[in-house]
Order: C-alpha cells, then sequence, then structure tokens
C-alpha cells in the first residue's frame, strides 16, 4: 500500500468514524429514554438505566454499521472527490479500480471488526445488560444460563428452558408448593404463550399430583395456568437468535436439525446477519462511484442526505425479507441475500459505468 491507498484509507476511515461516533451517541440517547418506562420497578433506577443502555451500544452498532458505513463513506469520498483529489490520483496513474481495491480493502477491515464484535462482545454485554436489567426489577429471578429462567409466584415455581417464538416457550416446568413448602406437584408443558390476563396457555400439559394415599397423573391438550409471571417478564431472560453469535448459532443448527426440530428462525438470523455483514465492504465500494461526474461537486449535507436515503432502503428491504421469509416459510439461504447481491450490482454496475 502506498502513499495514495493511506491517504484514501484514513480519509473514508476517518468520516466513517465521525459518523458512527454519532449515531451510537444518538442510539445510546435513544435507548435511554426508551427505559425510561421500566425505570422505579423494583431497584431499577436512573443509573440502572444508563448502564443498560451503554451495554446495549455494540449491538445497536452492529444494526447500524451497514447504513453508517455507506454514509461515511460518501462523506469520505465526497472529501476527495470536492478538491479534485480523485480526479488527480486518476490523471497520476491511479485507475479507478485501484481505487475500489483500496476501498474494499477498508471494508474488509470493518468487517473483521464488525465480526469481532459481534461474536465476542455484543452478545455478552446484551445478555450482562439484561440479566442486570432482571435481576434489579425482580427479586424473586434466577437465571439459568442463557436460554433459561427461574421465577416463584406464591406457591408455584416455574422454569422456562428455551425460546420457541417472541410470544411463546416451549420446555416449562412447573413446581406447586403446599403451604409449608412441601412438593405437591410436578407438571410439565411442550409449549406455553401469553394467554389473557395473568395467566399461560399450556400445550401438551402433563401433571403429576402427589396425595396422601399415592400418586395421580393426567394429561391435557391444553391447560390455563394462572400466574403473575408473563411472557414479558421471563423474555428479559432468554436469548433470542438474532442476539446470538455465529458459531452459537451455527451450533444451535446443528442440534435443532439433529433432532428434528424447527432451525427456520435459527437459519434466518445466521444468513441474515452473514449478508449484513458481507454488505460492509460493498457499502464502501458503493460510495466510489459518486464521486465521479456531476455528483463529485455535491456538498457533504447532500451527500450525508443520499448516504441515509440508501442506508434506510436497505435497512427496510432487508427487514421486509426477513418477515417475509419467517411469515411465507420461505428459503432463508436465499432470501437474506437478496439486498446485499443488490447492493453489489448497483456499486459494480455504477463503478462500470464511470468513466
Amino acid at each position: 500500500m502506498n502513499r495514495l491507498d493511506r491517504y484514501i484509507a484514513r480519509t473514508v476511515l476517518g468520516a466513517i468514524g465521525m459518523v458512527m461516533a454519532v449515531l451510537l451517541v444518538l442510539g445510546g440517547l435513544l435507548n435511554f429514554i426508551d427505559e425510561q418506562g421500566a425505570v422505579g420497578v423494583g431497584h431499577y433506577g436512573m443509573g440502572e438505566a444508563l448502564i443498560f443502555s451503554m451495554l446495549n451500544l455494540p449491538r445497536f452498532a452492529l444494526d447500524a454499521f451497514p447504513a453508517g458505513v455507506l454514509i461515511g463513506s460518501m462523506l469520505g469520498v465526497g472529501i476527495l472527490a470536492r478538491s479534485h483529489e480523485l480526479t488527480a490520483m486518476r490523471a497520476g496513474g491511479m485507475s479507478k479500480w485501484r481505487q475500489a481495491g483500496t476501498l474494499l480493502g477498508c471494508g474488509l477491515l470493518l468487517l473483521l471488526a464488525g465480526l469481532a464484535v459481534g461474536e465476542y462482545l455484543a452478545p455478552r454485554l446484551e445478555q450482562l445488560a439484561e440479566e442486570r436489567k432482571a435481576l434489579a426489577r425482580y427479586d424473586n429471578l434466577s437465571l439459568a444460563g442463557a436460554g433459561g429462567a427461574w421465577v416463584r409466584d406464591g406457591n408455584l415455581i416455574i422454569n422456562i428452558a428455551q425460546q420457541s417464538r417472541g410470544s411463546e416457550f416451549g420446555g416449562m416446568l412447573v413446581f406447586e408448593l403446599t403451604g409449608d413448602n412441601h412438593l405437591s406437584a410436578i407438571a410439565h408443558a411442550e409449549r406455553a404463550a401469553n394467554g389473557a390476563g395473568k395467566s399461560w396457555e399450556l400445550s401438551d400439559y402433563a401433571e403429576t399430583r402427589f396425595t396422601p394415599t399415592g400418586v395421580d397423573g393426567h394429561r391435557e391438550a391444553r391447560h390455563q395456568l394462572d400466574s403473575a409471571a408473563s411472557v414479558g417478564f421471563l423474555q428479559l431472560a432468554v436469548v433470542q437468535p438474532a442476539q446470538m453469535a455465529f458459531v452459537a448459532l451455527y451450533r444451535a443448527i446443528r442440534y435443532l436439525r439433529a433432532n428434528d426440530l424447527d432451525v427456520r428462525s435459527y437459519e434466518l438470523a445466521f444468513w441474515s446477519g452473514l449478508a449484513r455483514s458481507v454488505a460492509i465492504p460493498i457499502a464502501v465500494l458503493f460510495a466510489l462511484p459518486f464521486g465521479y461526474g456531476a455528483t463529485r461537486s455535491a456538498g457533504s449535507g447532500a451527500r450525508s442526505t443520499l448516504g441515509l436515503v440508501i442506508g434506510l432502503l436497505y435497512f427496510f428491504m432487508q427487514r421486509t425479507v426477513e418477515s417475509g421469509t419467517v411469515v411465507f416459510s420461505l428459503n432463508p439461504l436465499v432470501l437474506a441475500w437478496v439486498p446485499t447481491l443488490l447492493l453489489g450490482g448497483a456499486a459494480l454496475l455504477l463503478l462500470q459505468r464511470t468513466r
């Protein structure tokens, strides 16, 4: 890498860093404001809400990274274009493909940084934030590691082993105690969903009750369990696929396939996250054609607006594809890559047509 390559990389990466810093400040502020509704419950105060917001910043950064990289790249390329430095570099023998390679290298560095945050930092801090929030708000909650939680509600002790959908849980165990804390019944439900009021709607319910004369057992297809421990309460302690690292998602997919269980939500989270990561170097490359031609004299406001519009279009397209994949049971391996492939195709087409 010669001096010109380093200069381009320093300018573009600096602009991306500035944009991401602004987005992180805004994201932290929005997270903190959003947490005000939870302040005051139990020991959860303003300080805990601030810590919760800060711990969730790496996840926000990952979600905003493609759009932030695109806006920052547009601004960085705009700085080089307005001073005619890109044109001077080309006149000095540096081709547009050489400049594209430099920007692609910058994108690969950002991709590695995003993967490191997504694999090692964001999941751990996000889980820590949820655990701190749950323990601060509820004194009777005990976490059973990633994917499980225990809670006591009166004479009931409830265990949730895993989450299957946003408002549905699986592997529920219910222990019922007598007034003197002796075990009176054990029950298991394959599925549990939020019912009306403070109740659960349990499916495939099996109960074993201990009586002075023996043990009685019965099964029900549907059973209603009254408990103040709602689905929203226990969602504080379960990990959703979108919050998991790639390695953890891959292991979960292998386990679910080996046991003939539904893997669609995990496959969608895996391939969508991978496609969004690959979109990062493409977003840097996409900005280069806008440094040539009539757009090279555009101001920073116009470039940031254009980058924001394109970034939002990509974001909404990605979310639309993800929602459609879940609703219509489509192939996540194919559809998750559609927005990224469209962005890459547009970048190559614009670069090819640049003179």
